[in-house]
């Protein structure tokens, strides 16, 4: 028996540590820890509750409109203006989120997942970037075409970044979304700049992105039986018409042994007996944050949400899951396609390799959404609703972040923030373990796995297949 300790583990973004125990070439134990704390959610106390929106979207610099997104929510709530965003609000927010999630699957695939599988000599830091890997999948021919990708998907996430721009004033964290709406109305020469860019994605990611991931996915097919964990959550993403969960481009709901059920938000919980805080396990509305760094048992700066005392993954393979049963028939004949041409069932997409292609799936499918959703846009019509802050009220805002699920819990007092939580995507995945003993998903995807000698290269594939953030998970 041996441990392994990878600290920090690399090509990802914030700072994390994984350490392994070893025995006979199989993890029989991991443990995943956050190894920094921020205090966000405390500095949000006593501040004015418009300030929680441009705070909150500094937790991240990569996906800072999923925080401005799930801010918005719980201010429009608090404010009792969720059912009265024009549509050229709801639709312009879309449409600045979907660029900066797009983004986020460029950047994950190419340029933290891909040297993990292809050989990148030839490129400054080639030794770092391919360190460890095992030869034999890919020919030379191809790993220098993988490179050439590797530099075009650069170029793609900087005109994802100048989407988010056209519409949101910058990148990283925009300006224009806010609640009731949008703060810019755009003309005409805009809308037909982002039009002509976003053709330019869509091409990339039809033409390049979706062949280059199934082709990873028939080289290391295996990877499909690794890394599962098998219960997945959704909070859903992109409102299109209503306000509930399931009325979203991708629909809320809950995954549990392959039966879908209905999610109920109230039976949230947090856990800290594995993490440096004061406290025990509650709902967010009721969860404080008080650090403890000598917490006993502690061992992460990460929390530990659980649903009805189970831990589930969040992130692409349940929404794809979830659209595939309860979205739009476009997406099922997407999703059907590409299942296919992987050679997979659905239930293949809790794995590492069924997480790689389910951003594909959806990036696609969102691509050809935001198509339609420029379409929408009225020129002539109000883009914001106007609103009053009340003295007292409370909000949740729950959306999907690229990486899983996202929710943003506001109270307001004396009309100020008298409480703030966030349980980010990768305070989910990358979670420890419980009061009841029970590993977070990252953790339970390791354990179990045969790893033989390539422990570090196996698990460093099966830890980046979470995209994990961990700046978003200590916020």
């Amino acid at each position: 028996m041996r441990v392994i300790a990878v600290d920090p583990v690399t090509r990802i973004e914030g700072h994390l540590k994984v350490e392994l125990t070893v025995e006979d070439g199989r993890i029989v134990r991991a443990r995943s820890s956050g190894a920094l704390f921020r205090g966000i959610e405390i500095i949000l106390v006593g501040r004015h509750p418009l300030d929680a929106q441009r705070i909150t979207t500094r937790i991240c610099g990569v996906c800072p409109i999923a925080h401005s997104t799930a801010a918005f929510f719980a201010l429009d709530e608090a404010l009792g203006i969720s059912h009265e965003i024009p549509q050229n609000g709801r639709v312009l927010r879309n449409l600045i989120y979907a660029a900066n999630w797009i983004h986020n699957h460029i950047l994950h695939f190419y340029h933290l997942s891909l040297p993990d599988y292809a050989s990148f000599r030839g490129l400054p830091l080639s030794e770092f970037l391919s360190a460890g890997m095992e030869e034999g999948r890919f020919s030379s021919e191809e790993s220098e075409k993988l490179v050439q990708h590797y530099l075009a998907g650069l170029e793609m996430r900087r005109k994802a970044h100048e989407l988010v721009a056209l519409l949101g004033g910058k990148m990283p964290h925009d300006m224009a979304i806010v609640p009731g709406g949008v703060s810019f109305r755009p003309d005409l020469a805009t809308l037909l700049a982002f039009r002509a860019r976003l053709a330019e994605i869509r091409s990339f990611l039809e033409n390049v992105y979706v062949p280059d991931v199934l082709s990873l996915c028939l080289r290391y097919a295996d990877y499909f039986e690794i890394g599962r964990v098998g219960r997945l959550l959704s909070f859903g993403a992109f409102p299109e018409e209503g306000l509930g969960l399931e009325a979203r481009l991708f629909p809320g709901g809950l995954l549990r042994n392959g039966e879908p059920e209905k999610l109920d938000p109230q039976e949230i919980r947090e856990g800290v007996e594995s993490s440096w805080y004061k406290g025990a396990e509650a709902h967010p509305w009721e969860n404080p944050t008080h650090p403890d760094p000598q917490r006993a048992g502690g061992y992460s700066w990460v929390k530990a949400p659980r649903y009805r005392g189970e831990a589930y993954e969040v992130g692409p393979a349940a929404r794809v899951s979830l659209c595939f049963l309860f979205g739009s028939p476009e997406f099922r004949v997407l999703a059907r396609e590409l299942l296919g041409e992987a050679g997979v069932g659905l239930e293949a997409l809790s794995s590492v390799m069924g997480r790689h292609l389910s951003r594909a799936i959806e990036a696609v499918f969102l691509a050809k959404r935001m198509d339609a959703w420029l379409s929408q846009v009225d020129l002539a019509q109000p883009v914001a609703k106007s609103f009053h802050l009340p003295r007292e009220a409370e909000g949740q805002g729950l959306t999907d972040a690229p990486r899983g699920a996202l929710g943003h819990w506001l109270r307001i007092r004396d009309g100020k923030i008298a409480h703030y939580q966030v349980i980010s995507p990768t305070t989910w995945n990358a979670s420890p373990r419980d009061e009841k003993g029970n590993p977070g998903p990252i953790e339970e995807a390791l354990e179990g796995t045969k790893v033989g000698d390539n422990a570090l290269l196996v698990a460093g594939r099966i830890v980046r297949s979470f995209d994990p953030c961990m700046a978003c998970a200590v916020q």
